[in-house]
């Protein structure tokens, strides 16, 4: 079989042989009807029979892999899509440094590698559940087109971790498979996972915001589980790469979007001051220092999915080579960690201060940075609208000690800035740190229905280029009568 290419000959498409390999097709087919019944429920409310502009896999090959045309959601065909297996691939970190890549699971690591493909695959179905409703209040067609266009994909990285999970860990892997269909985001009895995951996603800015921040958290860890040991994963991860790409573009362009209607309404209306807000909003636009709160609010609970700034768990992974770093192979240094340290942030003695701890317990810390980084790349592009339209305002990510659940500062309120602060403070101080009920009741105010092909929501701006180059006018969802 060509690994290249995708076989739609079977019920579910694939590049991995699955014709070949009948009892873990059987497993995949017995778990498809339970698959199509959560989409049914927990998917996009309203436009299952729609005709959606989608981009489907037809090959791997990073150079043309996709073909677009309209698809009804329930009738979209998720797959098993895999990288091509790279000839002579060796572990590039941890103690098996060296070796040849493992094509089965390590007896050794079983427990640890099936609990990493769970959590991956428990944020899949997650996030499709979070944004479920916004069809509805679509600001145009395009961007309808675009959540949908992320839900089937995240649809297809559940398909992913279930194949890893049917394919190579037996009756555990089945009832993990079947477990991952029964959660749910915001289920006071059987959330998600993790915490991100169970927040509501109640409006188009918070969407944008998610695939900004969360989604790019998605694109850190899946970099670092395709530097796997384990050569089904890595391969899986390298594969899903290139759709989170998107993800991440619909993120930062959504926001940027609404970014550039802001500064452009501010300059028509004559208002310099960002900060005069009912003024700004009167104009039927999302003000600069309540996209800065949404902001602090995303950024932030991404932050918290890193875990712990010093973990033994992620320090045992990387030894085990199941897990490495970002661009792991392009780092100088022994990939093995036993000697090294890296500075981490810590709040000691009252004071916030950088600690040198060993590299191998810090590799959540070094991951997170490496977010960060990248973060901090995307404000520069939106600061660059702004600067361009000629508004007096910059965005800021907030203190990594801000608004944190998880890890050193969790039990400490330090504000944007970086200044640890009393409780008094903070509560006086929330509501201009973090988006309020009434920022909240605002934006749902402005979240109406546009469905006439061209046309825009007056708070977002139209987007540069169309999906697959089309007009301006394309039907990009035809909704169903």
């Amino acid at each position: 079989m060509d690994i290249q290419n995708v076989d739609y000959s079977t019920k579910i498409p694939n590049n991995v042989n699955l014709a070949e390999d009948r009892q873990v097709l059987r497993a995949l087919e017995s778990w498809h009807p339970g698959y199509i019944d959560w989409w049914k429920d927990m998917g996009p409310v309203g436009f299952q029979e729609a005709l959606v502009y989608l981009r489907t896999a037809v090959s791997v090959d990073p150079k043309g892999w996709a073909k677009f045309d309209y698809v009804r959601m329930p009738d979209y065909r998720w797959g098993i899509l895999l990288a091509p297996q790279e000839e002579g691939r060796k572990i590039s970190f941890g103690r098996h440094l060296g070796e040849p890549v493992w094509q089965d699971v390590p007896g050794e690591y079983r427990a640890m590698l099936r609990r990493l493909i769970v959590i991956q695959g428990d944020t899949e179905p997650a996030s499709v559940e979070q944004q479920r409703h916004l069809g509805k209040t679509a600001p145009s067609l395009y961007d309808m087109r675009n959540v949908f266009q992320v839900n089937v994909e995240e649809g297809r990285h559940l398909w992913a971790m279930v194949y890893l999970l049917q394919k190579y860990f037996g009756r555990d892997g089945r009832e993990e498979a079947a477990e991952l269909l029964q959660r749910r985001s915001g289920d006071a009895d059987k959330p998600r996972m993790l915490g991100a995951f169970n927040e509501a996603t109640p409006d188009w800015l918070s969407f944008h915001m998610f695939t900004f921040f969360t989604d790019r958290d998605g694109k850190m860890q899946l970099e670092s589980l395709a530097q796997s040991g384990f050569d089904p994963l890595s391969r899986t991860c390298r594969f899903m790469l290139t759709e989170e790409a998107h993800h991440m573009f619909v993120g930062e362009t959504g926001v940027g979007r609404t970014i550039q209607r802001t500064c452009e309404a501010m300059k028509a209306a004559g208002i310099e001051d960002p900060n005069d807000i009912d003024k700004v909003r009167a104009l039927g636009v999302i003000d600069l220092p309540t996209i800065q709160k949404k902001l602090n609010l995303h950024y932030t609970l991404s932050l918290d999915l890193f875990g712990s700034e010093v973990s033994t768990n992620a320090a045992n992974t990387f030894t085990a080579g199941l897990k490495g770093r970002f661009q792991e192979t392009k780092i100088d240094d022994d990939h093995r960690l036993e000697n090294a340290i890296y500075p981490v942030l810590k709040f000691v003695d009252g004071e916030i201060k950088r600690v040198d701890e060993p590299a191998l317990t810090a590799i959540n810390m070094r991951l997170r940075d490496d977010y960060t980084a990248d973060c901090q790349r995307g404000l520069d592009r939106w600061n660059k609208i702004i600067d361009k339209i000629g508004v007096a305002f910059k965005f800021e990510l907030p203190h990594v000690g801000f608004h944190r659940l998880i890890g050193e500062f969790k039990d400490v309120h330090v504000s944007p800035a970086g200044q640890v602060v009393d409780e008094a403070t903070w509560n006086r101080n929330r509501e201009s740190w973090l988006p309020s009920k009434a920022d909240g009741d605002f934006i749902a105010s402005l979240m109406k229905p546009v469905t006439e092909p061209g046309q825009f929501a007056g708070w977002i701006a139209p987007p540069r280029i169309g999906i697959d180059n089309k007009p301006g006018d394309f039907e990009y969802v035809k909704i169903a009568a």
